[in-house]
């Protein structure tokens, strides 16, 4: 891939979880969960298939008390940062920072009171975490729908400017922002004015783009134009699809423009959590230096225990989850072999190959897929019972989210 031939606009950086937004740091995809985030195991096994599609962040709906009890068991056990979008119950931004959350989603549309925006600002602020201030032409507050004459790019940026002077005047600047609408032409505006009057990062998207194709056509002609022009740190395709295919989008975009980087082995890895039996990134950085350059166009999964590992990670054409000082192999959620955890990097590159070349049912034809699963349930017992069914401790946050909604 060439070097780009055009230049970013400088923005300040902040961070979601571990992830870098602005800054100059990789445009990041983001898509977000359509599950019900009070389903923990669904909402888990979505974020892992986005994380093996190359998303970078994904946002969940927080929108009752017990989507945000869901919050405090998912967030432990997620990939990739995890952001809670809120809507018209401020408390639910209080009670998703309670669940232990990496960030915010506010409409300004929808959350008016300026006590209410004010209260979640210095919640986020003590906290350390960012917020989206995420203004939808849709759902534009009516009295600047008044003002400006209709939805109109000035009326926007006006929108997330209101907010930004909330957020000021409670010290709060780890803010980025977004003005999306379903016109291209619009959004396009929008943001090439919010970025002559600001330097927070900018989150990027066509909401509402419709079903592929057309959708597609819409989202890459907002977000490409702008991001040839230098604006944008962060993207969301917003598709009536899978999300699977909104993060695939963004990720062949940012590729086919030069943004990010083509991997070979796209490799996923759970956060460690309280029930990991290995230290996860050390596995995965091994793992990472054992593909080398290897020509492997595939998702491999590296899960810190096999209670939940290859359930989560089912998406991913291979993985590996720890349990009892072994390594359980599974393929596409299917355990097919163990191996003591010494040899868990080496199996994985020698089964990686072996799919390559074969494909994933070659490999579980090839295995004794019952005793595998024999010895999975096994350590899977083992772990439960040393280590308790609530190992992330989840049990606590839920007592906070319940004091901070009915609070």
């Amino acid at each position: 891939m060439g070097a780009m031939t055009f230049e970013r606009r400088p923005t300040r950086q902040l961070h979601v979880g571990k992830v870098a937004v602005g800054g100059g740091a990789p445009i990041t995809v983001q898509s977000m969960t359509i599950t019900k985030t009070a389903d923990v195991e669904g909402t888990l096994q979505q974020i892992y298939a986005l994380a093996a599609a190359g998303c970078d962040i994904v946002r969940c709906t927080c929108n009752e008390q017990e989507a945000a009890e869901g919050l405090a068991q998912i967030v432990p056990r997620s990939p990739i940062p995890v952001i809670a979008d809120i809507h018209h119950q401020y408390k639910m931004a209080l009670a998703a920072i309670e669940a232990g959350v990496h960030g915010l989603r506010l409409n300004p549309g929808n959350i008016r009171r300026p006590e209410h925006i004010k209260a979640v600002a210095e919640a986020a602020r003590d906290h350390g975490l960012p917020i989206r201030i995420g203004v939808n032409g849709g759902s534009l507050d009516p009295a600047l729908y008044d003002k400006h004459g209709g939805i109109t790019p000035a009326a926007m940026v006006e929108s997330a400017q209101r907010e930004i002077a909330y957020f000021e005047e409670v010290g709060f600047h780890d803010y980025k922002i977004s003005v999306k609408s379903s016109s291209v032409p619009l959004m396009v505006e929008a943001y090439r004015r919010l970025s002559e009057v600001t330097d927070a990062p900018l989150h990027l998207g066509v909401t509402e783009a419709g079903p592929p194709p057309a959708g597609l056509v819409k989202a890459t002609a907002g977000i490409g134009t702008l991001l040839l022009e230098g604006i944008g740190d962060t993207i969301r395709y917003s598709l009536t699809a899978d999300p699977v295919e909104e993060a695939r989008a963004g990720r062949q975009l940012l590729e086919s423009l030069g943004l990010r980087e083509r991997k070979n082995v796209d490799l996923i890895a759970c956060p460690s959590c309280g029930r990991a039996e290995i230290d996860v990134i050390d596995v995965a950085n091994r793992a990472m230096r054992a593909f080398g350059d290897r020509q492997l166009p595939l998702q491999v999964a590296v899960m810190g225990c096999v209670v939940n590992g290859p359930g989560e990670a089912r998406e991913a054409d291979l993985g590996i989850a720890a349990g009892n000082k072994r390594g359980h192999l599974f393929v596409k959620g299917r355990n097919v072999a163990v191996v003591p955890e010494s040899e868990m990097v080496a199996a994985l590159v020698e089964w990686a190959e072996f799919i390559d070349e074969h494909g994933t049912e070659a490999a579980i034809a090839r295995a004794d897929t019952a005793r595998a699963e024999r010895e999975a349930a096994k350590d899977r017992s083992a772990l439960l019972v040393e280590k308790g069914a609530d190992a992330n401790r989840a049990e606590e946050r839920i007592v906070e989210i319940r004091k901070a909604v009915g609070g």
